[in-house]
């Protein structure tokens, strides 16, 4: 990153993730924001407080944006690439259990659909994440209601 006030007088106020990159390009940090501009410039302001933080802006040698339409569109986003990059300071949404998906099971011939959350061991197709519980459950009755997939569990079917 060759002058990080232009970088940052250009970023847009909209919704977005951030990935900040090390020396070899590596992912450090995945972050959220509803307003790109002012959550990225805070790591830059000098205020910060947090030694862990201050150890990540030393490192970050090029930031990575991407912007979003919505919040909940950024949450979703981050959540995956967090999965998928594991960076080193984040902690949070590692586990597989933050954010519920719906499960497909191919395990008989009459698949069953299911809200789940957790590492995903159990065979069948997995769509999400979703951003509650809600919306997930709401996608389910749809589908129900259109496939006539079951849901009952194993034992009653």
């Amino acid at each position: 990153m060759q002058n990080i006030d232009t970088f940052l007088n250009h970023l847009s106020h909209h919704p977005g993730v951030y990935q900040m990159l090390g020396e070899n390009g590596e992912v450090l940090y995945v972050g959220k924001a509803k307003d790109l501009k002012k959550r990225v410039t805070s790591y830059f302001s000098g205020l910060t407080k947090n030694l862990k933080t201050q150890s990540l802006v030393k490192q970050i040698k090029d930031i990575e944006v991407i912007v979003t339409r919505s919040e909940n569109e950024a949450v979703l986003l981050e959540c995956n690439l967090i999965k998928r990059y594991r960076p080193r300071y984040n902690v949070l949404l590692r586990d597989d259990k933050s954010y519920p998906y719906i499960l497909i099971t191919n395990e008989h011939p009459f698949p069953r659909i299911d809200l789940y959350r957790g590492p995903k061991k159990k065979n069948g197709r997995y769509f999400g994440p979703y951003p509650s519980s809600h919306a997930g459950l709401e996608t389910i009755s749809l589908l129900q209601k259109l496939f006539k997939l079951r849901t009952c569990q194993d034992s009653y079917y």
